[in-house]
């Protein structure tokens, strides 16, 4: 009997099919132990992802925490936006690639630091120091690395604080340690690098150089207007109080 609907009925219907006639015939003459070996990779491999997905959240639920407690118990919040993206497999074995190492579980762990990334939005530069200071403070992060580009920004202009740290994150087979890269920078800076990040896609990397000189000029632009904004909320709210904020941060 035909539906309501005009269907044609369930039993005469031919299942989608998952893989091609060809992944089929190839699939087909995979021994036994071989397909539970892929199986094992497989499980694997997502397990190795969801460490860093894990401790990607932890650090975003810390960085939550501070900006919520800044928007109930202080006249003003540091924290304007918290963003965050997980680096696909692919990415990293493409990375590995580009460094000529062998990908191995161990290997990526050692040497791929950014397959997380957690960004910070703040107003003012002074936030931007006010932040590091306030998770990197607490007791279960470990700062691995940091790379200060508004101290010494890079050749051409670009302006952010840059640490690695690492977190523990606590799974039925204990405690694993997952390093994670947080990206700290003003709104300016932050708008100049998402506009560099679309013209370098759009010339696939091979930018005019009057495109780049125009890059470096709006840079030091967006600088200026941090300064510029900063002496102007100093004269609102007083000079910031920012924890060890005068000691040099190793780079």
């Amino acid at each position: 009997m035909t539906p309501l609907d005009g269907t044609p009925p369930t039993r005469h219907r031919e299942a989608p099919r998952m893989l091609t006639a060809r992944a089929q015939r190839t699939l087909d003459t995979i021994d036994g132990q071989t397909l539970d070996e892929m199986r094992a990779l497989r499980d694997e491999t997502e397990r190795f992802m969801l460490r860093y997905k894990f401790g990607m959240d932890e650090v975003i639920t810390k960085l939550s925490i501070l900006r919520e407690e800044f928007s109930h118990t202080h006249d003003y919040n540091p924290i304007e936006h918290i963003s965050s993206r997980l680096k696909s497999l692919d990415s990293v074995i493409e990375k590995m690639a580009r460094k000529g190492i062998e990908p191995s579980f161990d290997t990526i762990r050692d040497t791929v630091t950014d397959i997380a990334g957690v960004r910070v939005t703040c107003s003012f530069v002074s936030d931007a120091y006010r932040i590091f200071e306030l998770l990197t403070a607490q007791r279960d992060i470990r700062v691995l690395k940091v790379k200060d580009y508004i101290k010494e920004p890079k050749a051409n202009g670009y302006q952010s604080l840059h640490v690695i740290v690492e977190v523990p994150v606590f799974l039925s087979t204990g405690a694993h340690p997952v390093s994670v890269e947080v990206q700290i920078r003003t709104i300016a800076m932050d708008f100049w690098a998402s506009l560099e990040h679309k013209i370098y896609y759009k010339y696939d990397r091979h930018v005019p150089q009057e495109l780049l000189d125009g890059l470096t000029d709006a840079a030091h632009t967006a600088a200026e207007l941090d300064a510029r904004m900063e002496r102007l909320h100093r004269e609102v709210h007083g000079p910031p109080r920012i924890p060890h904020a005068s000691r040099d941060i190793a780079v």
